[in-house]
């Protein structure tokens, strides 16, 4: 157990920055690139101070032009370097997804493993800021849709810190998704420069025996939210996080819903062909199966593009009190 005085409470941002930090002090191979990540530090403040350190050579300001960031990322990790590249909004995937998708994912299979993509794709997603329909969405399914990508979503700063430091690591092109509220949000992070998360974990953040909530993102802390709610009335959840959405770790989740007998699966992102009905699928096709007391209720964004509307934008996507209600369902309590 990691002791208080090896961590220090700091931001999500903050936590992001540092583990970027701490690998580009280790590795002269690693560089950044992204539109005004360097003087300006990034639309979301992560790269702040990172050029007055590393220099222009290795934090480089590009075009508005994600095409040529992403497809510049693909091409400098099959040549030896480990670049980190930064989309301003994980909207703007899309005009990157020919490189990523059908040059990066694929080349370590195509040459038999003689080539690697050691790259990261850092996206900040989601909803809440008012960013309207194309700067809030949540396009992870799209993601995880593709064999050769490793795509991770931290929860906590703790979380960011382990998570980017084993995705700058990892040979293979990942996709790291930073939800936009989540960066201010504060937590202790340890201080250990070899402090990695394996990038294909699902962690138990919350143990309990009645009902099972997979969640992450956001959407996590209501989830955790509503179990406060729910303790009181002597119901307990358990509550199991996919840090790593693929490759997708099932065995804590099959485990969980055999003890629970009931599992709501949530997620920002559009309800149809989310990566919550994937988790469904498995379920069923597991031993978990035959121990469901009650249909799986699946909590996923509705199939509207995001309103700009921050009262509509909240209406879209799921609440706390739709894990209240969820698990009162489950238990026959409405």
């Amino acid at each position: 157990m990691m002791k208080t005085s090896d961590m220090k409470k700091m931001t999500y941002r903050d936590a992001i920055r540092m583990g970027i930090s701490e690998e580009m002090r280790r590795d002269d191979d690693i560089i950044f690139l992204g539109e005004d990540i360097g003087q300006h530090g990034g639309a979301f403040g992560v790269s702040t101070g990172l050029l007055a350190e590393f220099g222009a050579e290795r934090i480089l300001d590009t075009p508005i032009a994600e095409a040529a960031i992403v497809g510049t990322a693909v091409g400098a990790a099959t040549t030896g370097l480990r670049p980190i590249c930064e989309m301003m909004f994980m909207d703007f995937i899309t005009f990157g997804m020919d490189a990523l998708v059908n040059q990066g994912a694929k080349m370590a299979y195509m040459f038999g493993g003689q080539s690697q993509v050691p790259m990261v794709l850092r996206l900040p997603s989601g909803s809440g800021l008012g960013g309207g329909a194309q700067h809030s969405q949540s396009l992870e399914a799209w993601l995880c849709h593709v064999p050769g990508l490793k795509v991770v979503t931290p929860s906590t700063p703790a979380q960011a810190k382990g998570l980017i430091k084993a995705a700058i690591r990892d040979n293979n092109p990942v996709c790291f998704i930073e939800h936009k509220l989540l960066y201010d949000t504060v937590g202790l992070v340890p201080l250990d420069d070899n402090y990695l998360l394996e990038l294909n974990k699902t962690v138990i953040e919350r143990p309990g025996k009645d009902v099972t909530i997979v969640a992450y993102g956001t959407v996590l802390a209501k989830a955790i939210e509503a179990a406060d709610f729910l303790e009181e009335e002597g119901i307990k959840v358990e509550i199991l996080n996919p840090i790593s959405l693929y490759p997708l770790d099932m065995k804590p989740i099959i485990e969980s819903v055999i003890k629970t007998g009931c599992l709501i699966v949530a997620h920002e992102a559009s309800k149809t062909g989310g990566l919550g009905g994937e988790i469904v699928a498995r379920i069923v096709e597991s031993e978990a199966f035959d121990y469901l007391n009650a249909p799986i209720i699946r909590l996923g964004g509705l199939d509207v593009p995001i309103p700009f509307n921050q009262e509509l934008e909240a209406a879209v996507v799921p609440q706390r009190n739709d894990f209240v209600h969820g698990v009162y369902r489950l238990l026959n309590r409405e």
